[in-house]
């Protein structure tokens, strides 16, 4: 049985997603509703983050989307070694690539990693024990995905738009957007989107992998854009 989100985003919702090994038994994501009691101001508390690129790029994940945006994601081995070993892992292996966003709600966040593109699926890894922090959930955080289970998370993530304190000491907060929050801002909204956002190239900055190339996103039906227009007018 699958759960509707909640009309209300001012609720809270959890970010879950079945693990692997679910998926062979046809489990659906799912979502539990939250009451957020507080919000957290990213500004508030110090996430001892260097914004500084060059600095440890081990530590470095690096997205290029079908948006044409670039985003980097400052991964913090202090608060998760053992997802942060996931996620490494994953990436060199080229599991990310041509992953899409599946699951983006607007001023909630976007949540990825899933190659089925169905929220069920994972990798063929085992799942991870959770390690839950004391960062808060603020804009730009980058965060595990799992099921009601703590011991879930295996390959999906998510990032979050505005922040959520409902989110804080449940799921595996492991790092946080550095540059191109932006690009993420742009990500195509949907439970799935009609046409979503993909990740094209993760990797990791030490890897020092080149941008790859990224066609043109199709519009969407009916819209027109400035470039339609000035072929149109063109004499």
């Amino acid at each position: 049985m699958r759960f509707r989100l909640l009309a209300s985003l001012a609720l809270g919702a959890a970010i879950v997603a079945a693990p692997a090994h679910a998926q062979q038994k046809g489990a659906k994501a799912e979502v539990k509703p939250f009451k957020v009691d507080r919000v957290v101001s990213s500004n508030t508390i110090s996430y001892a983050i260097d914004a500084d690129e060059s600095h440890d790029p081990e530590n470095i994940l690096v997205l290029y989307l079908s948006n044409g945006g670039r985003v980097a994601i400052r991964l913090m081995p202090k608060w998760a070694p053992h997802h942060i070993e996931r996620i490494k892992t994953l990436t060199r292996e080229g599991f990310y690539n041509g992953v899409i966003f599946h699951r983006v709600i607007d001023g909630f966040m976007a949540q990825t990693g899933d190659p089925t593109g169905t929220g069920q699926g994972g990798s063929k890894l085992p799942d991870l024990e959770a390690e839950f922090n004391d960062v808060p959930h603020g804009r730009g955080t980058v965060s595990m995905a799992r099921t009601d289970e703590p011991n879930t998370a295996n390959s999906q993530f998510f990032i979050v738009f505005y922040p959520r304190s409902a989110l804080d000491r449940k799921y595996t907060n492991f790092g946080r957007v550095i540059s191109g929050m932006d690009v993420v801002d742009r990500v195509v909204r949907g439970e799935p989107p009609a046409r979503p956002t993909r990740i094209v190239q993760a990797s990791l900055g030490i890897d020092h992998l080149p941008a790859p190339a990224i066609a043109p996103e199709a519009p969407a039906p009916g819209k027109i854009t400035a470039d339609m227009l000035n072929r149109s007018t063109a004499h």
